[in-house]
């Protein structure tokens, strides 16, 4: 099996995209830690963060900005967490750069809950909802 992550952007999986250019995208996590969880990646495949430049790593997080705002928009949210895994020790299950934009709740408090599947029509809703809060990137 390839690469889950280039199989989306090929468009041979589907996902729920909340924001696309020629060389990110944007999709909803459908494991979320909490509701609006979203995943920022760059189109070119790189396993690690290590693996790319200095300007292609600045591109990406260019992109968390506006995509971070967004959620918390959208979501209501009352703050946020920026996450990055490198290699399986570091928990990345998709070995494909991708940024973790994780919206938090106060009245949920600080944990980190066990994840589980999302609801797809919460997740096409809530994707449309992002799509519309992300100013430009």
């Amino acid at each position: 099996m390839g690469c889950l992550f280039c199989e989306i952007i090929g468009g041979k999986t589907p996902a729920h995209f909340v924001y696309e250019d020629s060389t990110h995208v944007a999709i909803m996590d459908i494991y979320p830690i909490h509701r609006g969880h979203t995943l920022v990646i760059p189109r070119i495949h790189h396993e690690k963060i290590l693996d790319m430049t200095t300007q292609s790593v600045s591109e990406l997080f260019t992109r968390v900005l506006p995509i971070a705002r967004g959620v918390i928009e959208a979501t209501n949210a009352d703050g946020f967490n920026i996450g990055q895994n490198n290699g399986r020790a570091a928990n990345q299950i998709i070995p494909h750069v991708h940024v973790h934009v994780i919206p938090r709740y106060s009245q949920v408090g600080v944990a980190w809950p066990k994840r589980s599947i999302a609801d797809e029509k919460d997740l096409e809703e809530l994707a449309a909802k992002i799509r519309r809060c992300i100013k430009s990137a």
